[in-house]
Parts: C-alpha cells; sequence; structure tokens
C-alpha cells in the first residue's frame, strides 16, 4: 500500500497515508478501537470499497481498479454469511460452484477442509443446526478451500464466548502456518493481535501509530495511544515533574525517580510524560533499604489466582500494579512499592514522542536453549 487514503465527502478523511508491505506468507494483523478505520482498510484490500487516492498493488499488479473476483483473495466476515438453505457441505464448496471448478475437484477439496477443521461429521447439517465456533470453522473453512494466496478476516471472533475464541485464535494460526497462505486480520482485540499476529499495525483516528513485531510493541510503545492500547492492564502514565539541578522526575508528592547522568539531556522542559507497565511495579521486601520505593494507599485489590492486582493513586491518576501470586492485602492498606528507572518509559509531554524506552524488561529472553 502506497500513500493509501479513503474520504467519504472528499473533504475528511476516514483513513490516511497508509503506507505498509504485507510479506507473503505473514500473518498480519490490523488493531485499533472502534471507527479507527482497520475495517475500511480491509474492505479496500478486497475491491469492496473504492481507494480515494493511493496506490493498491497486490504482488508487482496494480489492484485500485481490479473488481473482487480478479484479485485471487478469499475473505471471512465478522457475521460468518452462510446460507441458511444449504449444507456445511454446500456452504464451503459455494464459491468453487460459481468459479465452475469440476465437482470431482470440488468433493476433493471440501473433504481436504473439512477433515482439516474438525468438520467431517457435520457435512449434511445446516447451519442452524450448529454452534457458533462451528459456524466459524464453515466459514473459514469456505475461504481456505478457494486455495486463494491471500485471506482476509474482518473481526471473526468476536461472535464467540472467551473460551472458544482462544481456542479458535490458536486454530487459525495453526491453519495460516501449514498453508502458507498471507492472512491479513482485522480485530479490536489486542490479545488477539498479540497472540496471532507476526506483525501488528495499531490505527487510530485513520492514522498509523505504530508497526512492528507484537513483542517490540509491547517493550517499546510509540506513543501514549500505542502504550495504554496493548497491554492488559493497559500501561501507568501520569505527568512528572522535571527537577534538573537534582536530575529528577517527581510524580504527586509521594514518587521521585532519579535519573541517571547519561540521560540527562532528556530533561529539557518542565515536565515529562512517565509510564510504566503494571508488571514493572514491585514488591519492597521486608528490610531491603537498596530499591527506590514509594508508599501507596491501597484502593482496590483483584486476587486472579495466578496473579494479583493493585489499585492505588500517583500524583492525579490511578495506577495499577501486577504482582505475581496471591496477595493478601486489603484496601486502605498503605504498602511500599519499587519503582525502577530502567522500567520506564518516557514521552515529550507535547509531541508524544518516546524519548526513552524501557532497558530492563523482565523475563525478556533472546535465543535461549531449552535444555529438556
Amino acid at each position: 500500500m502506497v500513500n493509501i487514503s479513503k474520504s467519504y465527502d472528499k473533504t475528511k478523511d476516514v483513513i490516511s497515508n497508509i503506507n505498509v508491505t504485507i510479506k507473503p506468507g505473514e500473518f498480519f494483523v490490523l488493531v485499533g478501537p472502534s471507527g479507527c478505520g482497520k475495517s475500511t482498510m480491509l474492505r479496500m484490500i478486497a475491491g469492496l470499497e473504492e481507494i480515494t487516492s493511493g496506490v493498491l498493488k497486490i504482488g508487482e499488479k496494480e489492484a485500485n481498479l481490479l473488481p473482487p473476483s480478479k484479485r485471487d483473495i478469499s475473505m471471512v466476515f465478522q457475521n460468518y454469511a452462510l446460507y441458511p438453505h444449504l449444507s456445511v457441505e454446500e456452504n464451503i464448496v459455494f464459491g468453487l460452484h460459481v468459479k465452475k471448478v469440476s465437482k470431482i475437484e470440488r468433493k476433493k477439496r471440501c473433504t481436504e477442509v473439512a477433515e482439516m477443521l474438525g468438520l467431517s461429521e457435520l457435512l449434511k447439517r445446516k447451519p442452524r443446526e450448529l454452534s457458533g465456533g462451528q459456524r466459524q470453522r464453515v466459514a473459514l473453512a469456505r475461504a481456505i478451500v478457494n486455495q486463494a494466496p491471500i485471506c482476509l478476516m474482518d473481526e471473526p471472533l468476536s461472535n464467540l464466548d472467551a473460551k472458544l475464541r482462544a481456542h479458535m485464535r490458536s486454530e487459525i494460526r495453526q491453519i495460516q502456518r501449514k498453508l502458507g497462505i498471507t492472512m491479513i486480520y482485522v480485530t479490536h482485540d489486542q490479545v488477539e493481535a498479540m497472540t496471532m499476529g507476526d506483525r501488528i499495525m495499531i490505527l487510530h483516528d485513520g492514522k498509523i501509530q505504530q508497526i512492528g513485531e507484537p513483542i517490540e510493541i509491547y517493550n517499546q510503545p510509540a506513543n501514549p495511544f500505542v502504550a495504554t492500547f496493548i497491554g492488559s492492564p493497559p500501561m501507568n502514565l501520569v505527568s512528572g515533574n522535571i527537577h534538573r539541578e537534582r536530575r529528577e522526575i517527581s510524580i504527586g508528592e509521594t514518587v521521585s525517580i532519579k535519573v541517571p547522568e547519561k540521560d540527562a539531556h532528556l530533561l529539557t522542559t518542565e515536565k515529562i510524560l512517565v509510564g510504566i507497565r503494571p508488571e514493572h511495579l514491585k514488591p519492597v521486601a521486608k528490610g531491603d533499604t537498596s530499591a527506590h520505593h514509594f508508599t501507596a494507599d491501597v484502593k482496590n485489590v483483584e486476587i486472579l489466582g495466578n496473579e494479583t492486582i493493585l489499585a492505588f493513586r500517583v500524583g492525579d491518576r490511578e495506577w495499577l500494579a501486577k504482582w505475581s501470586g496471591q496477595w493478601m492485602i486489603q484496601v486502605g492498606q498503605v504498602i511500599p512499592i519499587s519503582i525502577d528507572y530502567d522500567s520506564i518509559c518516557l514521552y515529550d509531554l507535547e509531541t508524544e514522542v518516546l524519548l526513552k524506552a524501557p532497558s530492563n524488561i523482565e523475563n525478556h529472553v533472546i535465543n535461549q536453549e531449552v535444555i529438556l
């Protein structure tokens, strides 16, 4: 995509200057809040929406004016779009029938895809006799059976319950790897984006916020929007006051962060935006005087079994800390919390540009050998 824009009224763009190259065989995720333009972009790739300006290339061929039938693309919609009067088998091969693929070839492809997706026993049923997950598999089978090199998926799991969504995420990803197809997947769910994508494009108000691998975006969010959109719970953000002579950033009356001399050049303004992931706010061990810490009045406690989430105020914002395990802390209890300069993000308060990413990321392992 080169400088792709979309406008419905010729005055305001709903999508502005999108530049991205999606690699063959890649699982590419478009993610963002409702109304950010991600589904519109998918429909432009499919040929269902007209491109206002810019160039869309599929392979080496310019595709702006190609009809959908000539783009060699399959698509899975949010609402499944199954024909209620046709059986599962007839739904799966409907597109092949339209393309005048031979009956023997249709049967062969349908059998292979049904086996791959666990639909072999359901081929004679009607859609009304299927569960939500089974209908989603039929919609996926119909896309795969066309053997198109590119598959577009528009929030296909949004109608499923949480457990089934987790299962289908894994299933779709495994099928994509097995077939080696290029998949462009739209979702508003950052968990889906993080767990499924080779790369993610984050959109907001029709503009690209960041493109990159999921872990790169999580560790180095380009701006405050990305920082709070990716991650659950989201990154804690608050404005801090800069004290250049002491090389310190203070937040409210309780938090003071010492800035090392090597980063003193970042302290050029009076205020700065400070961000830290909830899991990087640590409990202070009893008797530990070395760690820098502040005290917090606990406003809420959520014990989730494997982890505990604590809410408290820092400056004018509510912050969250995520601690592994089960912590029996009471609301109203005052506790010490450790904050490390190497774990924080710093953003320019005016431009929202990332000035410093975390350099001490817990459990960040690169190519470590696993001994079995």
